[in-house]
């Protein structure tokens, strides 16, 4: 693996931290500009829909840009954007800060995947797409407990100076390493024919479904734990973790997948392993010796399915695969809302054990989008599956 792929990792592990830490130090920071939780809680919202916003118009604006300038371009935005936030006199601008950090964000997450593809050679472009994500699930791993720790001795706005000064050591370095790969080689993104297929669009439905069916569970995974297991405080931090790192591999392993058994297959193979794991949550909740095991499983496959579906896109729709990239980026984020939305409804009406059947449901869904989006590449001509 091109050790500058690991560089372009290192941004998106940024960028997820930027995306995620408020999460950890939300009492921080309603305490510190005086608003309500509920509010403080805004800030991640509005970060995950300027996101899903922001990848297809990132494409637009930079398909005629030299790719490392852009790259380079929007880290500088990123930063700047960090260091707002950092001085933001009230709540309304930091809200505005959450805003330009999400787009920068966006295009971020973008070109890094895009980058890493041109890269590695075929034999590696899964792997290297893989990485990508490895680094957006390390910040959820390392990046927000992090983050905590720094807000608790030094307050929160200091999170926000600790990411602008990573973004400008990652800028910096990305500058002197990485090679002029030029503009993109699609010129306007054509998003049109990228829909109008039907295993391209298939594919898209399959993150999007199989996001929703994980953020059903994950949104409320800690009420789950504590009601269903009986473990409290630390036990719910242990579990954390082991989910966390989990989901740190399997980045790797969906990309590993991608190339080894090809994208075609994978697409379907994961989501079926990933309704399997689903099914066996509330079997196995009886115990944690039981329940833990099998809820790596599921979040090492439910980290699996992004680096499967971009691989998928690019070998089946080269000639719309950056559309697709900066679609998928969208549709992972769409997934999140809806996922959070009707975790939300369903633990007001049903009891929480039922999330995993809800969450299985929306991956028989998305298995079946998965089947579409096989067959369908399956009939293309001139591919590589």
């Amino acid at each position: 693996m091109d050790r500058r792929v690991l560089l372009l990792a290192l941004a998106t592990f940024v960028t997820g931290t930027a995306e995620n830490i408020v999460i950890g130090i939300l009492p921080d920071i309603a305490g510190g500009l005086g608003v309500s939780i509920g509010l403080a809680g805004q800030l991640t919202a509005i970060f995950s829909i300027t996101f899903a916003l922001a990848a297809p118009l990132a494409l637009l604006l930079t398909a005629r840009f030299e790719r490392k300038g852009a790259f380079t371009a929007a880290l500088a935005a990123f930063l700047l954007c960090n260091l707002l936030a950092a001085a933001s006199p009230g709540y309304g601008v930091l809200f505005a800060a959450r805003i330009g950090m999400a787009a920068a964000s966006a295009t971020i997450a973008l070109l890094a995947t895009m980058l890493a593809t041109e890269l590695v050679d075929e034999r590696m472009k899964g792997r290297a797409i893989g990485m990508i994500f490895m680094g957006v699930s390390g910040s959820l791993v390392l990046g927000v407990p992090i983050g905590m720790l720094v807000s608790s001795l030094a307050g929160w706005r200091s999170v926000f100076l600790a990411l602008a000064a990573l973004a400008a050591g990652v800028l910096i370095v990305c500058r002197l390493k990485l090679p002029d790969i030029g503009a993109s080689r699609q010129g306007s993104p054509d998003y049109g024919t990228h829909l109008r297929s039907t295993p391209l669009a298939s594919a898209q439905l399959v993150s999007i479904l199989m996001i929703s069916g994980h953020f059903v569970l994950f949104g409320y995974l800690s009420p789950y734990i504590a009601d269903v297991l009986g473990v409290t405080g630390a036990g719910i931090v242990v579990g954390f973790v082991a989910f966390g790192v989990a989901g740190v591999s399997g980045g790797y392993l969906g990309g590993l997948a991608a190339d080894k058994v090809t994208p075609r297959r994978a697409i379907v193979l994961v989501p079926a392993g990933y309704l399997a794991a689903l099914v066996l949550i509330p079997f196995a909740a009886g115990t944690s010796l039981a329940f833990f095991p099998v809820m790596m499983v599921w979040a090492c496959l439910s980290w699996m399915i992004s680096p499967v579906v971009q691989s998928f896109l690019i070998a089946t729709g080269p000639d719309t695969a950056e559309a697709g990239v900066s679609l998928n980026l969208s549709a992972m984020h769409i997934g999140v809302g809806l996922g959070t939305a009707l975790g939300g409804v369903a633990v007001e009406r049903v009891p929480i054990v039922y999330l995993p059947g809800i969450g299985a449901g929306l991956a028989a869904l998305a298995l079946a989008a998965a089947a579409l989006a096989y067959r369908g590449a399956g009939r293309r001509t001139g591919m590589v599956v």
